[in-house]
């Protein structure tokens, strides 16, 4: 397993975070193991409430011992096809669309009438200079949606930051009316090395009820926030498009940014896209 380093300060175990009570209730719930009997009418009846698809999970729903096993369950072999174009760019996961565009001056859009900063999203200046005039889109998971999160190209895992944060909502409600949403709330920021377009940061933001942000290839979220403190793994893996990453819990929000230049960006906010489908491509276009 990889070593730690530590970096700045940002809390401590010791002290509240807003949304972390109730996401320590959820949490707790959704890791109790139900009784085998109840499983499949459990999920069943949760997957009718939200609208999930049960035919693509790759088990049978009574081998999910509790409810944050079923929401961070594997897909079936064939649920989904990654776009096979040499130059294409592939969602990381399911969702919708919740904002796409250039970052201009630093600025990147969470709802219409609020901005953030990336610098601020990325806790990293020089990686947010190079980044700033670049494509950027944000994808929302809701709880009805495939909860892993996968590679949108190919290329070479340099690090993982985990950045301790609070746990608010990331809803459309939530978005329209707080401000700076993605940049207060716990987060890992992975950093890729795209082939042919350099560096591409994927932000794994957590939520109200999702502050355990699962990394396939590293430590997850827990092992991270139990020193409160900001902390980095550095890595040299390499990684095909559409290749694993992490996963959430009951939804949550998923950020990619693009080198200027180099990312031309589809799709209309609020459209559903589903993994593997194609979002855009490496041709150098401007979003």
């Amino acid at each position: 397993m990889a070593s730690f380093a530590h970096s700045d300060r940002e809390g401590s175990t010791r002290r509240a975070r807003p949304g972390a009570a109730y996401s320590a209730i959820v949490g707790s719930v959704a890791s109790a193991a139900l009784p085998a009997k109840l499983r499949a009418f459990a999920y069943r009846a949760f997957a009718r409430a939200v609208g999930a698809n049960l035919d693509e999970a790759e088990l049978e729903l009574g081998e999910y011992a509790s409810l944050g096993d079923f929401f961070a369950r594997k897909l079936r072999d064939g649920a989904r096809v990654i776009d096979p174009a040499p130059d294409a760019i592939v969602s990381p996961c399911d969702g919708v669309l919740a904002a796409r565009g250039t970052c201009v001056d630093g600025a990147m859009v969470q709802a219409k009438g609020r901005t953030y900063s990336l610098e601020d999203l990325v806790a990293d200046a020089d990686l947010a200079k190079s980044l700033t005039g670049g494509a950027y889109v944000t994808i929302y998971l809701s709880p009805r949606d495939y909860h892993r999160v996968h590679t949108p190209l190919a290329g070479q895992i340099l690090r993982y930051d985990y950045l301790p944060g609070t746990l608010w909502p990331v809803n459309g409600w939530a978005t329209n009316r707080r401000d700076g949403l993605l940049v207060r709330n716990e987060r890992v920021v992975i950093h890729l090395n795209a082939d042919g377009i350099g560096h591409v940061a994927v932000v794994m933001v957590g939520a109200a009820g999702v502050g355990n942000i699962r990394l396939s290839n590293a430590p997850d979220s827990a092992e991270f926030r139990a020193s409160g403190e900001r902390r980095s793994i550095e890595r040299n893996d390499r990684v095909e498009r559409g290749d694993e990453l992490g996963a959430f819990r009951l939804g949550s929000t998923v950020v990619l940014v693009f080198p200027p230049g180099k990312a031309s960006l589809v799709g209309e906010v609020g459209q559903a896209v589903r993994f593997g489908e194609r979002i855009g491509r490496t041709d150098g276009v401007g979003a």
